[in-house]
């Protein structure tokens, strides 16, 4: 009956999993036993992603879902206009008992699972739309007219939880990148559907002829660069189980070595579709000479102003004689406090302190959750 929903528990648990992504799942079984449903499990509409929250009643059946190919036959994906429409549809808005009776996915697909009627609640924020998929099981029957008017009710109410998620997930992402800033790592965020969203400073200066951003998408001069980066990132967004260490992609430029893009799903977003951005590429430029800060060169080696900066300039290339020019010092003055980097840096000759200063340069390679 519907005096039954507690419908007051679905927007507590809705608004307490926006501030703490990790208690979607914990949503989805309250959404579930609130409205007598069999389960619950939460949709992007503008894209299905494989690590949906979902309730653990649901296990079993997100695996089949996701692993034999449901995912991409899923009969209710016709809905959705109706959902958008109405904030709340049910298949029998669009098949008949019949039909359902004849369809592979009720069929071959939910009636194995136990599975068969369905109810799903939008939710809107910032141009994006999501769907609380509300399964019952073919003995509890289909949800009732008064039950969908109430669920539609619902829908509007649940869009606050989805705009605090999303505030706080570009939140996340700016500082994200800011930290990414700092280790002069290029770094570009993509939202669900693998438009660009967010990128730094050290990203923006990589774009120009070869590489840019066209239409929200990230677009090479070199048409197969970027099928094969927009395969990669696909795979990395929508497989349920992507490897551990995605191979990097090479994005040509002409006349010059090209860029490196490695392509990660961000890190706790996997359970969380509400959040803004789901993967982020990190751009590597094998021409660029990232010079070691002064701090790190004075933390760990306790030199001088005068030091750092020579060691600064000969981890980027430069020779001795002229750093001695352009600092309007003796060649002698630069070969004795190369004789104290050497000193202080244990080391015995000039190759050995390069690979050690090199060493310094590297981009620490920064994981990040949104």
């Amino acid at each position: 009956m519907p005096s039954k929903f507690d419908l007051a528990s679905v927007e507590t648990a809705f608004a307490q999993a926006s501030i703490d992504p990790t208690r979607w799942d914990a949503a989805m079984e309250i959404a579930a036993a609130s409205t007598e449903a069999a389960g619950a499990a939460l949709f992007c509409m503008n894209g299905n992603l494989p690590g949906a929250p979902h309730s653990a009643s649901l296990e079993r059946t997100f695996e089949t879902y996701v692993n034999d190919g449901w995912i991409n036959h899923d009969e209710r994906h016709r809905l959705m206009p109706i959902v958008t429409r109405r904030g709340v549809a049910t298949e029998l808005d669009m098949f008949t008992p019949d039909a359902i009776s004849k369809l592979p996915y009720y069929q071959d697909f939910l009636a194995p699972h136990g599975l068969r009627w369905f109810a799903g609640v939008k939710i809107a924020a910032g141009g994006f739309s999501w769907v609380l998929s509300l399964q019952r099981s073919i003995a509890q029957g289909p949800f009732s007219p008064e039950q969908v008017r109430l669920l539609a009710d619902v829908s509007m109410r649940l869009g606050a939880s989805a705009a605090i998620s999303r505030m706080l997930g570009f939140a996340r992402i700016e500082a994200a990148l800011d930290a990414f800033e700092v280790s002069k790592t290029p770094a570009i965020v993509f939202d669900a559907r693998g438009n660009v969203l967010r990128l730094n400073l050290s990203a923006e200066t990589l774009l120009g002829g070869d590489l840019g951003v066209t239409g929200r998408r990230l677009v090479s001069y070199n048409r197969d660069a970027t099928r094969t980066f927009e395969l990669a990132l696909r795979e990395v967004m929508w497989i349920a189980s992507p490897a551990a260490s995605v191979p990097p992609i090479a994005l040509p430029r002409r006349g010059r070595r090209p860029l490196l893009a490695y392509l990660l799903r961000l890190k706790s977003v996997t359970h969380n579709p509400l959040a803004p951005g789901q993967a982020v590429a990190t751009i590597i430029d094998p021409e660029a000479h990232y010079e070691p800060e002064i701090a790190a060169l004075n933390e760990c080696f306790g030199l001088t102003p005068a030091e750092s900066r020579l060691a600064q300039k000969l981890s980027i290339g430069q020779s001795l004689d002229t750093f001695a020019l352009d600092r309007g010092i003796s060649y002698e003055t630069a070969r004795n406090q190369l004789k104290a980097l050497f000193a202080k840096t244990q080391t015995h000759r000039q190759p050995e302190l390069m690979a050690l200063l090199a060493m310094l340069r590297q981009a620490p390679r920064t994981v990040i959750g949104a």
